[in-house]
């Protein structure tokens, strides 16, 4: 059984930047948190936020970077209610940390971008053992949204957006090996379990909480060259056609702003009543076959209720926390 993807009418598309969504929007008195903003698309997304009112929070693990992100976007949009605190997704003391005292200010929480990321890392280990991009994009988050449960429910229509990618493809939830302890490590395979894990989970966390008033969606934010792309080479991505014969990127490429674009639409659309859906190019995306070899569309294990149910209970499991939604 996978959710059925149904579309909804969209001014926007692939090439819209997030400063066009965020027209006319107005999020003075609201709050979000926004989760890799010191870089990438991050900070557009940041930006977008606080150009309309909001109070953006920016979690980070370079306090320098962050700082000089903020100071930015305070110039630039106006608003002073610009802020940036310490955590790392790789530390998960430092997560907890960074949510309970946000949650123990009383605040209400009205947006949540699980925006931050790795891709295609070497093997390595974080948090006492967990396979690198699995901790860090699905547990690091999941840890985050849990803590921050609270201050989501004082929330006024609070919405959580989960960042996936096309690279969910690529894999779907290796149940009896998340961490690559019994099987060769793979980098992209590795990515794309993460991906699947992302859209998965805002799929459960959706079912748990759209009945108390908050709802999550899952994005893919296109193709965007920014830091993300750190841990690969130039031939790697010479291979993977993303460069013509000149060295240009090819047009299916984003902006950094129009990377964004589609995260602040799922933000802030009212065209989005119901959540729980994967969306892309500021648009809920085609549910297509398993074997479908294009470049947009979500495959069916990311969006399987089931497959997001086991993956919550065994996340639970590996974090040795429940968290009671």
């Amino acid at each position: 059984m996978t959710l059925a993807q149904q579309p909804i009418a969209s001014p926007f598309g692939a090439r819209t930047q997030a400063g066009e969504v965020i027209e006319g929007v107005d999020l003075k008195g609201r709050t979000a948190i926004v989760t890799g903003a010191a870089s990438g698309i991050g900070v557009e997304t940041a930006r977008a936020l606080a150009s309309a009112g909001a109070r953006v929070v920016m979690p980070v693990r370079s306090r320098s970077k962050g700082d000089a992100v903020a100071a930015d976007i305070r110039a630039s949009t106006g608003n002073q209610a610009v802020e940036v605190a310490d955590m790392d997704l790789e530390d998960f003391a430092s997560v907890r940390a960074f949510a309970d005292a946000f949650v123990g200010t009383g605040a209400a929480l009205d947006l949540l971008i699980n925006n931050a990321g790795i891709m295609a890392s070497p093997e390595r280990r974080i948090a006492g053992g967990f396979e690198s991009q699995f901790g860090t994009n699905h547990l690091g988050h999941m840890l985050l949204t849990g803590r921050l449960a609270p201050a989501l429910l004082r929330g006024e229509r609070a919405r959580v957006v989960a960042l996936t990618s096309i690279g969910h493809r690529r894999s779907p939830i290796v149940f009896e090996d998340p961490n690559f302890e019994h099987r060769p490590y793979d980098k992209w395979a590795a990515y794309g379990q993460a991906k699947t894990a992302n859209a998965l989970f805002a799929v459960e966390l959706n079912r748990l909480l759209e009945p108390q008033g908050v709802t999550a969606f899952a994005v893919h934010p296109g193709g965007i060259m920014t830091g993300l792309q750190r841990d690969m080479t130039q031939d790697e991505m010479r291979a993977f056609g993303w460069f013509d014969d000149e060295g240009r990127l090819i047009d299916r490429f984003k902006t950094v702003a129009g990377g964004a674009s589609t995260s602040v639409w799922c933000a802030t659309s009212p065209r989005l009543d119901a959540g729980g859906v994967y969306c892309e190019d500021c648009k809920i995306a085609q549910a297509v076959p398993a074997d479908d070899a294009g470049f947009s569309g979500v495959r069916p294990w990311a969006i399987d209720p089931a497959q997001a149910t086991r993956l919550w209970s065994l996340s639970e499991t590996l974090l040795g926390e429940a968290f009671p939604l």
